[in-house]
């Protein structure tokens, strides 16, 4: 019975560990950083934008900084300008 507990508890914290750990990707060369799990995805963005748009919307330097959350595919934060 022991060993039966052991091996339940052994194998709950393994799947937490595949669920909850973040690969890092490095994205198409904009400097935007990804980190990806299972459940979750956490998105850096640094990327260029056209200096028009920069210009238009008031901004000293052409790119666009933010983070985005998302869990299970629900955007939850998105601080994007």
């Amino acid at each position: 019975m022991k060993k039966r507990g052991l091996l339940i508890a052994l194998a709950m914290v393994l799947a937490l560990a595949v669920l909850l750990f973040p690969v890092r990707l490095r994205l198409d060369g904009s400097g935007s950083v990804q980190y990806r799990s299972l459940t979750y995805r956490v998105t850096k963005v640094h990327s260029l934008i056209p200096e028009e748009e920069a210009e238009k919307e008031g901004k000293v330097k052409p790119y666009r900084d933010g983070i985005v959350v998302e869990i299970l595919g629900a955007k939850l934060y998105d601080s994007v300008e």
